[in-house]
C-alpha cells in the first residue's frame, strides 16, 4: 500500500466523520493566527504612539489591546488543542477497537504465529503514532500555517524589502529542519522495532519467571534487559540528539538573519525608508513565525511515524480468515453426535514437504466415548482441533450426523462442541466469572450445580470471597488440579453435546485424579466425546480406540481387541502398566 493510499484510507476510514469537529478547530486556528500577528501588529503603534511621540491617550488603551489579543491567542490554541485531544482519543479508540476485532476473529493459525508482544506494540505503539499522524499532524498543519501566513502579512505590512530577505532565509531553516526529519524518520523506525522487542522480551520473563529461578538464571536475564533497553535507549537517544540538534542550526540562521535584517534596517532608518517602531514589529513577526517554521518543516516526522505504524496496523486490520463460513450454509443439527473423518489430509504449512495428517479415516460413535492414543507429535491434538474448525484441511472432509462441516455455519458448529484441554486457560477473573464464560445467562443455581459436580465447590467455599475470589494471570493462586476442575465446570455449563478432552491427569495426586476422572465421568454421560488419552488406565471402557503414529491410523477397536491386535497399542499399555 503506498503513502498516498494510506493517508486516503485514514482520512476515509477514521478522519472523515470528524470534519465539523475539525471546522470548529480550524477556526480557532484563524482566531490564534490572528491574534498572534495582532501582537506582532501592535508593537508598531505602541513603540511610536507611547514611546516616540509620548501620547498619554494610548498609555493604557495598547497595553489593554495587547492583553486581550494574547488572552484570545491563549483561549483559541486551548480550544483548538481541546478539540483535536478529544478527536484523536476517538481515532484511537476506533483504530485499536478495529485491530481487537480482527485479532478476535483471526484464525488460530495468525495469533499462534505472531508474537503477544508484537501484536501489544502494533495495538498501543503503533496506534499512538497513526493517532498523531491523523490528529495532531492536522492540528498543527492548520494552525502553523495559518499563523505563518498572519505573521508574514504583518511583516509586508511593515517594510517589504525586510520581508523579501526573510521570505529567503525562511526556506534555507525550513530545509535544515527537514533534512533532520528525514534522518528522524528512519531512526523512528528503529525505536519502534526495538520497543516490539523489549514487549515481547517482557511478555517472556514474566511468563518464566519460575522458570527463571529454578535454572538460576537472573544473572542472564539481568544481561538481556540491559541488552534490550541499552538498544532501546540508543535508539531514543539518536531520536533525541536529531531534534535538539535542529536548535542550533536554527537559532543560528537566525542570529544570521536579524544580523542581516538589523544592517539594512539601519540603513533604511538613516534614508527614512522606514520607522523604528515599524522595524520592531517586524521583527517581532519574524520571531514569532520562528515556531511555526520550524514546527512545519519537522511535521514530515510525525507523517513519517504515523505511515510506518500504519504499515503494520493496517494489513492486521484488513486481515480476513482463512477459516470463515461458506456462502448459504446452514446451521448445524445434532441427532445423536456422530463425527466421521473422510480421508482427511492436513498440514500447518502449505510449505512443509510431509503431511501431519494422511488419508485419516475416523469414525466416532455419537454419545460414546473415542480415544485417540499415540506418542507425542502423531497428529492427535491436530484432529481434536479440527473438529471445531481452529484450522481448515487440506482436502477431505469432516461431517457431523453427515452433515460437512463446511457446509455448516461456525458459529452453529461450535455452539454444540465444549473442549477440556491440558493447558487449561483462565482468566484473572473471580471464579464464577470463568465458570460463566461457557454461559453468561446461567444462572448462580446453575453454577453451583456444575461446581458440585466438578468437585470444585469444596475448595471454592473455603477460599477468603468464595465464588467472587481472584484467580489471578491463568488461575495462578489455584493448584493445577484446581484449574482443572474449575474448566469441567465451565465445560459443563455449556452443555453441549460434543465434548473434546486433552486429558491431562497424569501428573496429579491420586485423590486428586480421581475426582476429575469422576468429574469427566459426570461431564461426558451421554455426550460424544473424543479424548486424548495420556494414560491408558483412563480409557480402558472407550467405545473405541483409534492407534494415531505419524498421522496415520494404525490400529482401531476396543481395549481388548488392540491388545490382541496392535503390537503398538500393547507396547504402549505394557509400558504403562510396568511404570503405574
Amino acid at each position: 500500500m503506498t503513502n498516498i493510499k494510506i493517508l486516503k484510507r485514514l482520512y476515509r476510514d477514521y478522519t472523515k466523520k470528524f470534519l465539523p469537529k475539525i471546522l470548529i478547530a480550524f477556526l480557532f486556528s484563524l482566531v490564534l493566527a490572528g491574534s498572534t500577528s495582532s501582537i506582532a501588529y501592535l508593537l508598531d503603534p505602541a513603540i511610536e504612539k507611547i514611546f516616540i511621540n509620548k501620547d498619554q491617550t494610548l498609555i493604557i488603551i495598547i497595553p489593554v489591546v495587547i492583553i486581550i489579543a494574547f488572552a484570545a491567542k491563549g483561549i483559541s490554541l486551548y480550544g483548538a488543542k481541546v478539540i483535536m485531544i478529544g478527536i484523536s482519543e476517538e481515532i484511537r479508540k476506533t483504530l485499536q477497537m478495529d485491530m481487537m476485532k480482527s485479532l478476535i476473529k483471526a484464525d488460530t493459525d495468525f495469533i499462534e504465529k505472531k508474537h503477544s508482544g508484537k501484536i501489544i506494540g502494533n495495538l498501543i505503539n503503533d496506534v499512538n503514532f497513526m493517532t498523531g499522524l491523523v490528529s495532531v499532524a492536522i492540528l498543527n498543519l492548520f494552525k502553523d500555517t495559518l499563523t505563518l501566513i498572519g505573521l508574514m502579512s504583518v511583516m509586508f505590512y511593515q517594510n517589504w524589502k525586510l520581508s523579501l530577505i526573510a521570505v529567503i532565509m525562511i526556506p534555507l531553516a525550513s530545509f535544515a529542519a527537514k533534512s533532520l526529519g528525514k534522518r528522524i524518520g528512519k531512526v523512528v523506525n528503529q525505536q519502534m522495532s526495538r520497543a516490539g522487542e523489549l514487549n515481547t522480551y517482557l511478555i517472556e520473563v514474566f511468563k518464566n519467571h519460575k522458570l527463571t529461578k529454578i535454572f538460576q538464571r537472573e544473572q542472564y536475564e539481568n544481561k538481556r534487559a540491559v541488552e534490550f533497553l541499552n538498544s532501546l535507549k540508543e535508539t531514543s537517544k539518536k531520536i533525541g540528539i536529531v531534534f535538539v540538534r535542529a536548535s542550533p542550526i536554527m537559532e543560528f540562521l537566525t542570529g544570521i538573519m536579524i544580523a542581516i535584517l538589523i544592517f539594512i534596517a539601519a540603513r533604511l532608518i538613516s534614508n527614512n525608508e522606514l520607522e523604528v517602531s515599524n522595524f520592531f514589529s517586524f521583527l517581532a513577526a519574524m520571531m514569532l513565525a520562528y515556531q511555526p517554521v520550524r514546527s512545519l518543516a519537522t511535521l514530515n516526522i510525525a507523517v513519517q511515524q504515523g505511515l510506518a505504524a500504519a504499515k503494520k496496523v493496517l494489513p492486521i486490520i484488513d486481515s480476513v480468515p482463512t477459516v470463515r463460513d461458506k456462502k448459504n450454509t446452514k446451521n448445524l443439527k445434532i441427532n445423536d453426535g456422530t463425527i466421521t473423518f473422510n480421508d482427511v489430509e492436513f498440514n500447518y504449512t502449505s510449505t512443509a514437504d510431509k503431511k501431519v495428517l494422511k488419508k485419516i479415516n475416523l469414525n466416532m460413535p455419537g454419545q460414546k466415548i473415542t480415544a485417540l492414543v499415540g506418542l507425542s507429535g502423531s497428529g492427535k491434538t491436530t484432529i481434536l482441533n479440527l473438529i471445531p474448525r481452529f484450522y481448515n484441511i487440506d482436502s477431505g472432509d469432516i461431517l457431523i450426523d453427515n452433515q460437512s462441516i463446511y457446509d455448516t455455519s461456525i458459529y452453529s458448529l461450535r455452539k454444540e462442541i465444549s473442549l477440556v484441554s491440558q493447558d487449561t486457560t483462565l482468566f484473572d477473573d473471580t471464579i464464577k466469572n470463568n465458570i460463566l464464560y461457557a454461559n453468561s445467562q446461567a444462572s448462580d443455581e446453575e453454577i453451583m450445580e456444575v461446581a458440585e459436580k466438578s468437585f470444585s465447590h469444596n475448595f471454592i467455599k473455603d477460599l477468603p470471597n468464595k465464588y467472587e475470589t481472584i484467580i489471578g494471570e491463568n488461575g495462578l493462586k489455584l493448584s493445577g488440579g484446581e484449574k482443572q476442575r474449575i474448566s469441567i465446570a465451565r465445560a459443563m455449563l455449556k452443555k453441549a453435546p460434543i465434548i473434546l478432552l486433552d486429558e491431562a491427569t497424569s501428573s496429579l495426586d491420586a485423590e486428586t485424579e480421581s475426582k476429575i476422572q469422576e468429574a469427566m465421568s459426570l461431564l461426558t454421560k451421554n455426550k460424544t466425546t473424543i479424548v486424548i488419552a495420556h494414560r491408558l488406565s483412563t480409557i480402558l471402557n472407550s467405545h473405541k480406540i483409534y492407534v494415531i503414529e505419524k498421522g496415520e491410523v494404525v490400529a482401531q477397536g476396543n481395549h481388548k481387541e488392540l491388545i490382541d491386535n496392535s503390537k503398538i497399542y500393547k507396547n504402549f499399555y505394557d509400558k504403562q502398566v510396568r511404570r503405574d
